[in-house]
């Protein structure tokens, strides 16, 4: 690199320090593409050039080894706050309580000036041990006005305080609470959906398999992204895109002994919606997948037992992208054009 770009990368990572990541990707697209390096390519896909920008950006900045879930918390909502960009303004952004398994949980009711009747109850990423509604906060504000339906963001418990499968059990309490207030959401009952990312897909997907199990109120659609659905196996993806990324492998580790540090627990469908032993009767799904993410392969691979099963599947599967491209508001490029056709998907299926 020669020593302009050289320092132009220094005061790059300085602006990421100060928390203005919006100003790097307003430089030129050419200085962006050099600052980005050579192209990353894996298992015959090529890494988003914004995004391996993003990637080299945080390998250079102070490590965020996790130790303790308190540190880790305050630094996922640090680097939420950096990606997310300026909110979305809304009709109305409400806060609210919703039933949980035992007690009352925190939620927010997003409510888009354009709301049709349908409901999205959302369930944040951070493997069931980091995230809240306020790291979310963006991404549910564009999924609901892009997408002209009301959002239902729950929070729910998180481990290791409240270990598996509590986090499940308030997912399922909070969606059926959902149907049962529908009225008072101002949402068709018919027209709820269940969704969430990463640990959300997977608390989502266990509230479409459990409402079949239990004879709960179905949801009207699935919406499963990137999520983790097998605590047991492990595939290539997981070596493949382990390092280096944004979720690492040894993210994945530190989150299940979080989530699960009783090993008998995690063959449970209710922790790993993958090895349920039938997965007829579904409801319609839309699952994507990215093709840098370490759980790329579970999540194609639970997309195919499901449509194997006969389920209405829709899977889209972003090659160029990483696990966590839902969040980064600030990001142009293949990142915003996955969060389009998601909520393209969403305004068709709920109106």
């Amino acid at each position: 690199m020669n020593p302009r770009l050289d320092a132009l990368l220094r005061s790059t990572v300085s602006a990421v320090q100060a928390n203005a990541l919006t100003p790097i990707y307003a430089l030129p697209a050419a200085v962006r593409r050099r600052l980005a390096g050579a192209p990353i390519q894996i298992d015959g896909n090529t890494l988003d050039p914004e995004i391996q920008l993003l990637v080299r950006l945080n390998g250079l900045l102070p490590g965020t080894t996790k130790t303790d879930a308190a540190a880790a918390r305050s630094s996922f909502r640090s680097v939420n706050k950096l990606i997310s960009g300026h909110p979305r303004e809304l009709q109305r952004v409400t806060e609210l309580t919703v039933r949980g398994a035992d007690g009352q949980l925190g939620a927010r009711l997003y409510v888009p000036r354009n709301a049709g009747r349908g409901l999205l109850v959302f369930f944040h990423g951070g493997g069931w041990v980091v995230g809240d509604l306020d790291t979310h906060d963006a991404l549910c504000r564009v999924i609901a006005d892009d997408a002209g339906v009301r959002v239902l963001s729950v929070d729910y418990r998180l481990a290791p305080e409240a270990p598996a499968p509590a986090p499940a059990e308030d997912a399922i309490a909070a969606f059926t609470w959902a149907v049962e207030h529908a009225e008072d959401l101002g949402v068709d009952p018919a027209l709820i959906a269940v969704g969430g990312d990463s640990a959300g897909g997977n608390l989502a997907a266990v509230v479409a398999q459990q409402s079949v199990v239990r004879d709960l109120p179905r949801p009207a659609l699935q919406v499963l992204l990137y999520p983790a659905v097998d605590m047991v196996g492990r595939r290539p993806s997981r070596d493949l895109f382990g390092e280096n990324l944004l979720l690492t492998e040894e993210d994945i580790l530190w989150y299940r002994e979080h989530y699960t540090p009783d090993p008998a627990l995690r063959p449970d469908p209710v922790v790993s919606p993958i090895l349920a032993e039938s997965l007829a009767g579904l409801p319609p799904v839309l699952i994507t997948t990215a093709g840098f993410d370490p759980l790329r392969d579970e999540g194609i691979e639970y997309a195919e037992a499901l449509q194997a099963a006969g389920v209405d599947v829709t899977h889209i599967n972003h090659v160029s992208l990483p696990h966590g491209h839902y969040n980064l508001q600030t990001i142009p490029g293949a990142a915003a054009e996955a969060i389009k056709t998601l909520t393209a998907h969403l305004k068709s299926a709920l109106h």
